[in-house]
């Protein structure tokens, strides 16, 4: 009696688990790294970051096609001027293309942009303060996901500028 086949049996079972095992541990860092960016996908959602961020999206149809693209509504603060929420995607030119992951969190979650430019009042960057590292960092990589949209953004104008752009106003209740 050959012991023979049960070894050919044995080996490739040995060879497919072995490969199986490998192909698991190469694509377990793509499977957190999607579920990073899965993560992001919905955290963007919740926060309604397309709002302030897509096109056509103050003026009731936003344009999907150009989602997170940056806004052509801004706002109208006071004694700060209009601010125009800007390209989100990866673009290099006109949105967040060139600033790395860990720029995008701390901008995120400080105010601050990496040319030390302050965000926006409106952008609620304090209550994005408060997020857990992994949730920062899953929106990050959300967005550098999204597929670049070269779109130059208007603004910010200050106080006395015109806006070449619609804006809506907050205004401060009268004392």
């Amino acid at each position: 009696m050959s012991f023979r086949p049960k070894l050919q049996k044995s080996s490739a079972l040995c060879r497919n688990v072995g490969m199986a095992s490998f192909a698991l541990l190469c694509l377990g860092g793509q499977a957190a790294a999607d579920s990073s960016v899965e993560r992001g996908h919905y955290l963007v959602n919740l926060g309604g970051c397309n709002d302030c961020h897509t096109p056509g999206y103050f003026m009731g149809k936003p344009d999907m096609g150009r989602f997170l693209g940056g806004s052509d509504v801004g706002f109208f603060i006071p004694g700060l001027g209009s601010f125009v929420g800007p390209n989100l995607t990866p673009d290099r030119e006109t949105g967040l293309g060139d600033w790395s992951r860990d720029e995008i969190v701390a901008a995120l979650q400080t105010g601050v942009t990496p040319d030390g430019r302050e965000l926006s009042p409106i952008m609620p960057w304090r209550a994005f303060a408060n997020l857990t590292r992994q949730d920062a960092y899953a929106i990050a990589d959300y967005l550098r996901s999204l597929p670049p949209i070269r779109h130059e953004v208007a603004g910010p104008f200050g106080p006395s500028e015109t806006p070449t752009v619609p804006v809506m106003k907050l205004i401060e209740p009268s004392k």
